[in-house]
């Protein structure tokens, strides 16, 4: 059902093949990881369209954020719910992710393949430290949007501290550094409310792009509400999705086949994407390179730039961490590997985004219900002050992976790739001090490493 409009003024109610178009458009421009594509998503459908107010788009931002899973897709997938009901939700975050996937399947076979070439090898050999860049940009963006200064909320940089020495340190699973701090933050709100209602969220702007088709005034709409029959209706279903997909691997290669435990695997990583992909990629890493060995730590940096460089979620990565899973296993037998890789690539995609479809569909209404109690949001608080540490290690270890030279290549000077370390702090440079998008900083690095490859440097 189309929402209508309620104000005199506000655009015309729009259709589903129209809002079908502009889910399809924005898969595919959907660049800057969530901070841009939420940009894109605001200039597009708050200040040109006027398909919903600002107060209400960040309404519904702020749910996504209390969730885990991809903020911005699962913010698109809120839009299109509220707009046409659960078809549309499935379409608009359907539509976000499915370019990527397509994308990233095909940057995936010619990195396999065409992966040793001398001139592809110089573009990742500059793309694995802007990667690495990125990665601290990230902790800083995140650090500076969820800690203050120390002195007013000590516990939660005791929190971060921790984390990163259970990660980088302890080598504890990702799991468990996300339970003990939701129970900090449980404990948190009892006993230091204040330090944990400092989270972070959008703040309401007052800047007005006038009426809107779903205005400040606009009514829920009935399918909106909560509803015990459509939430048993919505899990059932889910919970079909899943079991069936996953029974039939299991029957068809066993549950210890690299297709079940990839399935089971991701299903498992989607519900501990607090905090977005950069907070999940630590247990992503521990699970797909140290414990299946899907992929090499050096593939994993790979995967990740070329995640930046496409459209879509970042988290849209694991998608090249099933394609080079199922390649190297052969999961379909050494006469269809890229097959393999392609049918390994697609179970990973299903499992990781379906939970994200849920928590719209079926507790949209009931995070609203619950939406700024600190008993909900405080747990939350903690969580992205440790995925603030976990990312740190993360940063870690990217970097020592990239200063670690091979006695093959390089200018290296006692061990140590300088070329590389070189490359990183002018990425950083680009993006802490001049400001620089995601895109320009990969680029401007990959030519670097082709260049510093034809040299010999690298």
């Amino acid at each position: 059902m189309t929402v209508q409009a309620s104000n005199t003024g506000a655009p015309a109610a729009v259709s589903f093949s129209q809002a079908l178009k502009f889910w399809l458009r924005l898969g595919f421009i959907s660049f800057g990881g969530p901070a841009g594509q939420i940009a894109i998503m605001h200039r597009e459908l708050v200040e040109k369209k006027r398909w919903i107010s600002e107060r209400r788009f960040l309404h519904a931002l702020n749910y996504c954020m209390l969730l885990p899973g991809p903020e911005a897709q699962q913010l698109a997938t809120y839009i299109g719910w509220l707009m046409h009901r659960s078809w549309g939700g499935v379409v608009a975050g359907g539509l976000f992710v499915l370019p990527s996937l397509f994308i990233l399947i095909g940057l995936s076979w010619v990195y396999l393949a065409f992966g040793e070439v001398n001139w592809v090898a110089g573009l990742f050999y500059g793309i694995k430290p802007a990667v690495a860049a990125i990665v601290l940009h990230a902790v800083y963006r995140i650090g500076s949007r969820t800690l203050k200064h120390p002195r007013e909320v000590p516990l939660l940089w005791a929190i971060t501290a921790l984390s990163f020495l259970a990660i980088a340190v302890l080598n504890l699973p990702f799991p468990w550094v996300v339970l003990g701090a939701g129970l900090a933050g449980l404990a948190g709100a009892r006993f230091a409310p204040r330090q944990f209602g400092a989270a972070g969220g959008h703040a309401q702007s007052d800047q007005s792009y006038g009426p809107a088709l779903i205005d400040d005034q606009t009514p829920t709409p009935p399918h909106a509400r909560f509803s015990r029959i459509r939430l048993i209706q919505v899990v059932v279903a889910g919970a079909v999705l899943w079991l069936v997909p996953m029974a039939s691997l299991v029957l068809a290669q066993g549950w210890d086949s690299t297709l079940a435990q990839m399935a089971w695997f991701f299903s498992k990583a989607a519900l501990l994407t607090f905090g977005g992909a950069y907070a999940v990629l630590p247990y992503v890493y521990q699970g797909a390179v140290e414990q299946y060995q899907w992929l090499t730590g050096p593939q994993m940096i790979d995967g990740l730039a070329l995640g930046e460089t496409t459209p879509g979620p970042l988290i849209m990565v694991v998608t090249f961490v099933g394609f080079v899973g199922g390649w190297t296993r052969a999961v379909l037998g050494p006469d269809a590997v890229f097959l393999g890789a392609v049918l390994a690539a697609v179970v990973v995609t299903w499992f990781t985004f379906l939970p994200s479809f849920l928590f719209i569909l079926a507790g949209g209404p009931l995070v609203e219900s619950t939406h700024g109690r600190l008993q909900f949001t405080a747990p939350l608080t903690a969580i992205t002050a440790a995925v603030v540490g976990v990312i740190a290690s993360l940063a870690v270890f990217f970097i020592a992976h990239i200063a670690r030279a091979t006695p093959t290549h390089g200018f290296v000077v006692g061990g140590i790739d300088v070329a590389a370390l070189a490359l990183l702090l002018l990425a950083a440079l680009a993006l802490f001090r001049f400001k620089l998008g995601v895109i320009p900083v990969i680029a401007g690095c990959a030519l670097a490493g082709l260049l510093l490859r034809v040299a010999g440097l690298a």
